[in-house]
């Protein structure tokens, strides 16, 4: 099971390792690669929005 953070920018990172502990993986953005890296089993945490939204087709 891996700790996904993705789309986190300043304070709100540092919040949120304070609330889940430090991520195994950073995701600047939800595009289709951070998708494919959140395997089942894995917690994912969104600065904003949710799984369930449609991943970004530009990288970021």
């Amino acid at each position: 099971m891996a700790l996904h953070f993705i789309g986190f920018r300043g304070d709100e990172y540092v919040r949120a390792v304070r609330v889940f502990g430090p991520p195994d993986f950073i995701h600047r953005g939800w595009d289709r690669w951070a998708k494919m890296e959140v395997m089942p089993g894995d917690v994912a945490i969104f600065a904003r929005g949710t799984f369930e939204d449609e991943p970004s087709v530009f990288s970021v």
